[in-house]
This record gives structure tokens, C-alpha cells and sequence, in this order.
């Protein structure tokens, strides 16, 4: 079975938010396990947040439903926010995809398409007040990697979306596999995939 991940990019975005999880995914589906695509609004290049000029394979508009769906943060997500298109894909994609995954401040954008409430959640340092602001239904946690609700997975700033990343791999093709992918990246010191914090299990799989 292949699932297929599709990863929204948009201007100013973090380059590892995004580049992090599309490494872990891309390793993992070497076998056929997942296909992974970037997606954005329009077909042109951007720019990402160091700079990094991307072009996406696909348009929000042309891109398929997806078993795997990750919205990365940085600066241009405060922009994304607030973009109808954007919040539309999230919600629709929302409804058919295993997980939801975001990283640092793509929780706002989960926040802003209504998808946080009732959840345990967290991002960057630097953005969980305003998270709470944005996620009033929600409850922020400010000393975990990453958050497992099950649907809805919520890592940390920047590189914690790796280890969340592999943690969703974990999930659905077992932790040898996520184990294999965390070796082959040298991630791990130990070639293990990092493991959830205390409370993070998924409420459902």
C-alpha cells in the first residue's frame, strides 16, 4: 500500500518544516510505502524563509485527496493564515487523511481551519501564547517535541518535525521501518526513531 503525502509549501515558509518531514518521508517510501508532493497555491517558484527558491509539483487545486497531509510554519505561515484557498485544502484534505501533521507555526494554520479543538497541542517556542490565542478549544503544551491526538499531530519548532514525522511513519508501517528510516538518515545516534514524549500516545490510529 502506497500513501500518499502531500506537504504545502507557501512563501517564507521554514525550509526544515518542510524539507525535514519530506526527507523522512521520501526515505520511508523508498519501497513504495509513501509518495510524497509538494503542493501551494500556484505553480510558480518560491521562496523559502532562508532563501531556498522551491517549485511545487502540484496546485492546491490539482492535487489529490492524501492519506498523509503536513503544513509546516515560519514567517509566511501568518501570512497563510488568513488565505481562503489555503484553509479550504486544509479543512478538505482534513476529512479524508489519516493524519494531519503540522510543524512549528503551521498549527496557526490548523488553529485558523477550526481542526485544534478539543486537542492537545503545541509549535515554536516562541509562538505558544499566540497559539492559544488563535486555539481557545485547544490545549497548548509548552515541553513536548510533538503532540498525538490521533487525526491531528502538532510538533515543535523547526526539527521537531523529524522526529514527529518519523513518529507518524512509526504509525503506520511499524517502528522497524521508522526505526530503518532514522538509520538510514543517521538521524538517531542510537539508529532508532525518536520515540513519544509521555502523553503523546494517538487517541486513535
Amino acid at each position: 500500500m502506497t500513501r500518499t503525502v502531500q506537504i504545502l509549501l507557501f512563501d517564507a515558509v521554514e525550509l526544515l518544516d518542510f524539507a525535514g518531514p519530506f526527507e523522512v518521508f521520501s526515505v520511508a517510501g523508498r519501497e513504495g510505502a509513501f509518495a510524497v508532493q509538494t503542493v501551494a497555491e500556484a505553480a510558480a517558484p518560491l521562496r523559502s524563509r532562508g532563501g531556498l527558491t522551491v517549485t511545487p509539483d502540484a496546485t492546491l487545486a490539482e492535487a489529490p485527496q492524501a492519506d498523509v497531509l503536513v503544513v509546516p510554519g515560519g514567517q509566511g505561515a501568518r501570512t497563510a493564515m488568513h488565505r481562503a484557498p489555503v484553509l479550504d485544502w486544509v479543512r478538505d484534505g482534513a476529512e479524508t487523511a489519516t493524519v494531519v501533521l503540522s510543524v512549528c507555526t503551521g498549527a496557526f494554520i490548523l488553529a485558523r481551519a477550526g481542526l485544534l479543538d478539543g486537542c492537545t497541542v503545541t509549535t515554536h517556542r516562541d509562538g505558544l501564547d499566540r497559539l492559544e490565542t488563535l486555539a481557545p478549544g485547544a490545549e497548548v503544551v509548552r515541553d513536548r517535541r510533538f503532540v498525538d491526538n490521533g487525526a491531528i499531530v502538532t510538533a515543535a519548532g523547526i526539527a521537531a518535525g523529524i522526529d514527529a514525522a518519523l513518529h507518524v511513519v512509526a504509525r503506520l508501517c511499524g517502528t522497524d521501518h521508522a526505526a530503518a528510516t532514522a538509520r538510514h538518515m543517521e538521524y538517531a545516534s542510537d539508529g532508532a526513531a525518536p520515540r513519544a514524549p509521555s502523553g503523546s500516545s494517538p487517541a486513535s490510529s
